[in-house]
C-alpha cells in the first residue's frame, strides 16, 4: 500500500471520527413544565448550530433522583434552585455553571363547564365533592408551590381528602383538562397550549402566596468538557433563547443569577 493511499485512508477514518462526535446528540434533562417550550429551543438551537438535542422529560425530583444514580445526563433544566444547587454542591454538577434560565407562574385552572364565569378561587373554599389536582409537593416544584398556596389561604387541611396528585405537572394538567379533576393548579405556560380546551375559570396565583418558581440550569459532570453542552446554555441566556422562553408564558431574568 503506498504511502499516499495510506494517508487518504487515515484521512478518510479521522473524518469519520470527527462526524461522528458532532453527530452525538446532547442529552438534556428536562422538568415536565418546561417541555413545550424545550421543543422551541431545540428547534432554534438545531437550525443555528447543527447539533442534535435529545431530551428526557420528568418532574425535577425525580430527574434529580436518577441523576445522582448515574444517570447520562449532560445538562439539567430544573423547575426549581435547590436540586441544581445540591448537585453542584455534591460535585454531580459543574461549579459555577448554575443559572436561572426562567421564573415560573402557578395557576389554578378549569375547564368545568359549571364553572364558567365563576370564580376559581372562591370555589378553593368549597368545592363539595370535587375533586383538586396538584403535582407532587414532594418531587415537582409547580406542586410545593401548589401546597404553599393552599397552606397561605388556609385550606391544604381541608383539601387532603379530595386532592388528585399527579406525578408531574404535565399529568396534573391531565388531570384537570380531561375532567377527572374539576379544578387543578397547572403551570402558566401550560395554558397558552392551542391543544388546551377552552378554560372555564382561572386565576394567576399571586407570587407572594408561595416561593418564587425560580427555573435553574447546570451543566453536569460527565459534560464539563463538551462543548456543544455548553453551548446550549449559552443560548439560553442569549437574546433568542430568552425571547422563545418569554413567549411561552415565563419571566426571563434582568440579571443571571448563580
Amino acid at each position: 500500500m503506498t504511502i499516499r493511499l495510506v494517508s487518504v485512508l487515515m484521512g478518510f477514518c479521522f473524518s469519520l471520527i470527527t462526524l461522528t462526535a458532532i453527530a452525538e446528540p446532547v442529552t438534556v434533562a428536562v422538568a415536565s413544565n418546561f417541555t413545550t417550550t424545550m421543543h422551541d429551543l431545540i428547534t432554534r438551537f438545531e437550525a443555528e448550530s447543527g447539533h442534535s438535542v435529545r431530551v428526557s422529560s420528568a418532574s425535577t425530583g425525580v430527574l434529580y433522583a436518577q441523576i445522582t444514580n448515574g444517570a447520562p445526563f449532560d445538562v439539567l433544566l430544573a423547575a426549581d434552585a435547590e436540586r441544581p444547587r445540591l448537585l453542584e454542591t455534591s460535585g454531580h454538577g459543574v461549579t459555577g455553571s448554575r443559572f436561572t434560565y426562567a421564573i415560573g407562574h402557578l395557576v389554578l385552572w378549569s375547564r368545568n363547564p359549571a364553572l364558567t364565569g365563576g370564580n376559581c378561587q372562591g370555589r378553593l373554599e368549597d368545592l363539595g365533592q370535587q375533586r383538586l389536582a396538584i403535582a407532587n409537593p414532594d418531587t415537582a416544584p409547580y406542586g410545593a408551590a401548589a401546597r404553599e398556596t393552599l397552606m397561605d389561604l388556609n385550606l391544604w387541611e381541608r383539601v387532603q381528602s379530595q386532592l388528585v396528585v399527579g406525578r408531574n405537572i404535565t399529568q396534573t394538567l391531565q388531570f384537570v383538562a380531561s375532567g377527572n379533576a374539576s379544578l387543578g393548579f397547572i403551570a402558566a405556560n401550560q395554558t397558552l397550549d392551542k391543544r388546551l380546551p377552552d378554560a372555564s375559570c382561572s386565576w394567576q396565583v399571586p407570587s407572594e402566596m408561595h416561593h418564587a418558581i425560580e427555573q435553574q440550569a447546570i451543566l453536569l459532570r460527565r459534560a464539563a468538557d463538551n462543548t456543544v453542552a455548553s453551548d446550549f446554555l449559552s443560548f439560553l441566556r442569549n437574546a433568542a433563547g430568552r425571547a422563545i422562553i418569554e413567549q411561552n408564558g415565563y419571566t426571563v431574568p434582568d440579571v443571571v443569577v448563580p
